[in-house]
């Protein structure tokens, strides 16, 4: 049995669009095993993938080289005996255990010092693959060929016992029509929304009879809480309450997800839960939300996307002048928050 070993990406959002390379790897090589060697908190989403065989957690923070333990962690998968491994982030140390366990073909884009390391090296023509999705999923072909268009969709799986069985642990109502709103983005600030138009936004779904959800992680418990301040208690803070695995519940269980550009934008997009997308300084043309049940708003300023974590220009117009009023105009506000 063929065997492939994936290093996945460090963030949520990218995990979610490498799940069409792995559909890709399926469809390729019949009875492949695929095990991806990855961030811990990505694992969630890994476990929900069907392709993946086995999520191995890697022990190493962000921009931690740690050669020794790099080299005794690719030792020990040696054993796995993998035909193949395919790096995803571009970065030196990612390569490195690949490397030390031996593999013989170790596939990735042309990155920083890899040479040997990756010996399946791709030069990223990045005019002919302008999607992070895309650049992912070429490296499911040899060398020179494109990836078959359209690309299969992400799609996470979701147990229904488990969903409901979340919802009564966070006293959420499963038989009221609900709506998730998610204010972060752990990029930075110029991807978020202002918190007073999420609030604003959460009112108008409460008078019309949806329940409001604030999704988020432990890192934006204090943007949830201003949110719901703001809103006069229209909405529930879940930010922090929430593991990931428990978050993927909730935006499974909601009508409507109205996100920035984030990794829980991408993770309701793979669920099939409509979403609503807010772009400011990022770009729909690099990492777009993979649904077709996706409304994608943006302003197209001259100034964006800049692609940086703070506004250089101060004034931060791609999210302040795209007003609660145009989201609104975006949301079939009867439809969504219809009684069962």
């Amino acid at each position: 049995m063929r065997s492939i070993l994936v290093v996945g990406p460090s963030w949520i959002g990218d995990t979610v669009l490498a799940q069409p390379l792995l559909k890709l790897l399926c469809a390729r090589h019949a009875g492949l095993a695929i095990d991806v060697l990855a961030p811990p908190w990505t694992l969630p989403l890994l476990q929900r993938m069907p392709e993946v065989r086995r999520a191995i957690p890697s022990p190493f923070g962000h921009g931690e080289l740690k050669l020794g333990a790099r080299r005794r962690l690719g030792i020990e998968l040696r054993a796995a005996g993998y035909d193949q491994a395919i790096v995803l982030p571009n970065s030196f140390k990612s390569a490195l255990v690949p490397f030390f366990a031996g593999i013989p073909l170790r596939s990735g884009y042309v990155g920083e010092m890899r040479w040997g390391l990756i010996n399946d090296a791709r030069r990223l023509d990045k005019q002919a693959l302008p999607l992070m999705v895309e650049r992912f999923a070429a490296l499911a072909a040899p060398p020179g060929e494109a990836p078959g268009l359209p690309l299969p969709p992400a799609r996470l799986l979701v147990a229904q016992d488990k969903r409901l069985a979340t919802l009564r642990k966070l006293a959420l109502e499963p038989q009221v029509p609900a709506v998730a709103l998610c204010p972060g983005a752990e990029y930075g600030p110029a991807k978020r929304w202002p918190a007073e138009y999420f609030a604003e936004l959460a009112r108008r779904f409460k008078s019309h009879g949806c329940s409001v959800w604030i999704v988020g992680s432990g890192k934006e418990a204090a943007l949830g809480a201003e949110v719901e301040a703001l809103s006069g208690g229209s909405c529930t803070n879940l930010c922090g309450k929430t593991s990931l695995d428990e978050a993927v519940d909730v935006l499974a269980s909601v009508r409507l997800a109205v996100s920035n550009d984030s990794g829980l934008m991408h993770v309701a997009a793979a669920l099939g839960t409509p979403l609503v997308a807010l772009y400011g300084s990022s770009s729909p043309g690099f990492t777009p939300p993979l649904s077709d049940d996706a409304r994608i708003l943006k302003l197209d300023l001259p100034c964006s996307p800049c692609f940086k974590r703070q506004c250089p220009l101060g004034h931060f117009n791609c999210m302040r002048q795209l007003t609660p009023d145009r989201v609104s105009a975006a949301i079939e506000f009867d439809r969504i928050c219809r009684p069962v």
